[in-house]
């Protein structure tokens, strides 16, 4: 527990049992709402603050960070930190928390859901019996793709896509992955190492994993989208930006890639006007893929872990930026 509880601005409303540890130790002030607060009232309330317990809609910038004289730790309860200036908090020589590691199965999980339900057209078999049209069983009814024996390419093979490989192999499918550099095999898992245009050009399914990073954003364009088999299927599990929507929505209309199956989009919530929630050939899932009760309870202890040791002047246990502690 803290001596001399400091501030600490809550950016949505969370389980009870997070509250109370947030409670022991800390002033909270609890934005209490499911809706994420408006700009105005984020620099409001975090001017006062001496932490932040942030989610990735609030969006942390360098005006925020100048206007909050007493900040002294943001604790970010995600793994990407691409809400946040993560350059000016460190010029600020401000901490930034976030929470890596424990979303990794649960992620690869739902991609690996998006890719099953994408290829066999879970989603439209539904639709078709609610909607009525099951008349009869027929031959050429909602065909769908095979899984087994299908070539997976995984750009970014980090945890998160080495996950999705584990279970790619449960199926028998060739592997091909991308990274900034080649890594040495690893048990159990069959994968090659191929540039993104090979990925692109060979696979029956992609699956992203990168980080959004200027380098990433709109990493697959119109031409990327072009090289694509036209039985192909994309998965983005990542962060929206990392495709360009527009394209996207032209590459599936002409047909190639076949299908796409995203967790993500470039704005957030999508607009209920976008082109993309007209085509017929794509599952759009609300960004969900860490939401499982375990994972998010996980998430939520570990950006409270972050708080109280920041607030109590030792290091963070995640640090997205931890030359601050070189200074």
């Amino acid at each position: 527990m803290i001596d001399n509880k400091p501030r600490v601005f809550v950016g949505r409303r969370l389980p009870q049992e997070i509250i109370d540890r947030l409670e022991l130790n800390f002033e909270v002030d609890l934005w209490d709402s499911d809706m994420p607060p408006d700009r105005e009232s984020l620099i409001e309330h975090i001017s006062k603050a001496d932490g932040i317990f942030s989610l990735l809609t609030e969006r942390i910038d360098e005006a925020i960070i100048e206007s909050s004289p007493s900040l002294k730790v943001i604790s970010n309860m995600a793994v990407g930190t691409d809400n946040i200036d993560v350059a000016s908090a460190t010029r600020h020589n401000i901490p930034v928390g976030n929470t890596p590691g424990v979303l990794t199965e649960t992620t690869a999980d739902f991609a690996f859901s998006l890719l099953i339900s994408s290829s066999r057209r879970i989603v439209d078999a539904d639709n078709y019996v609610r909607a009525g049209h099951w008349k009869t069983w027929g031959p050429s009814i909602l065909l769908g793709r095979d899984l087994f024996g299908a070539t997976l390419g995984i750009i970014g093979y980090g945890e998160i896509g080495q996950a999705m490989a584990r279970r790619a192999t449960g199926f028998n499918m060739k592997i091909l992955y991308n990274r900034r550099t080649p890594i040495e095999p690893i048990d159990g898992i069959n994968a090659s190492y191929a540039t993104v245009d090979q990925i692109l050009l060979q696979s029956d399914f992609v699956s992203l994993h990168v980080p959004l990073t200027p380098d990433t954003r709109h990493m697959i364009g119109a031409r990327e989208l072009s090289l694509m088999k036209d039985s192909a299927i994309l998965i983005n599990t990542a962060r929206g930006p990392v495709v360009d929507q527009e394209a996207l929505v032209e590459a599936l209309r002409a047909g190639r890639p076949e299908r796409a199956a995203i967790d993500v989009t470039n704005v957030e919530p999508i607009d209920m006007n976008d082109e993309l929630l007209s085509l017929p050939n794509v599952i759009i899932a609300p960004h969900i893929a860490s939401a499982s009760v375990a994972t998010r309870l996980k998430m939520a202890n570990m950006a409270v872990d972050n708080l109280i040791a920041g607030l109590s002047g030792e290091k963070l246990i995640n640090c997205a930026n931890s030359e601050v502690y070189d200074k």
